[in-house]
């Protein structure tokens, strides 16, 4: 009997060589570590508008505008159906909402380059892990043959002498 050796397949042993050669789980993709200054600002607003802290501030801001227009009703400055303060709101959320979206998008391309990362670094390791079982299988089958062969000379099969 011999070794037989337990390989990956040529595919998948080229594909190890390059994920060897590539490093993934050293690798930070520049679009990760830097964003621009627009990006930044994106994400600033968005996280502040995304905010409880801003709810409350807009919410108290609405009920002293409509207070101070409902109290003032002779001198209000946009009276009863507040079209003023619905213009206001127009123009915020058609502002807010392209801003937002910008921030998802590069969030989004964010969270892909991180799962293409991870795919990356997951096969490079399910690889290595069926490298490593091929060669305890081979290491296995080496230790086997040689107590076979042991088991053999010392039961004189062969004719050999038992060592001493």
């Amino acid at each position: 009997m011999t070794a037989r050796r337990i390989k990956l397949s040529a595919e998948d042993q080229s594909r190890l060589d390059e994920l060897r050669r590539e490093r993934p789980a050293h690798l930070t993709h520049p679009a990760v570590r830097r964003a621009g200054r627009a990006q930044r600002i994106a994400d600033a607003v968005t996280a502040l508008i995304g905010s409880w802290r801003f709810i409350v501030i807009q919410s108290v801001l609405l009920a002293l505008w409509i207070a101070a227009n409902v109290i003032a009703y002779a001198n209000a400055w946009d009276p009863y159906p507040f079209i003023l303060l619905n213009l206001l709101l127009s123009f915020q959320a058609a502002y807010t909402a392209p801003i937002i979206m910008m921030s998802q998008n590069r969030q989004a391309e964010l969270d892909r380059r991180h799962a293409e990362h991870d795919y990356r670094v997951n096969v490079k390791a399910e690889l290595e892990i069926e490298a490593l079982h091929a060669k305890l299988d081979a290491l296995r089958e080496q230790e086997i043959l040689r107590l076979l062969q042991l088991v053999e000379r010392l039961s004189g099969v062969g004719g050999a002498e038992a060592p001493r």
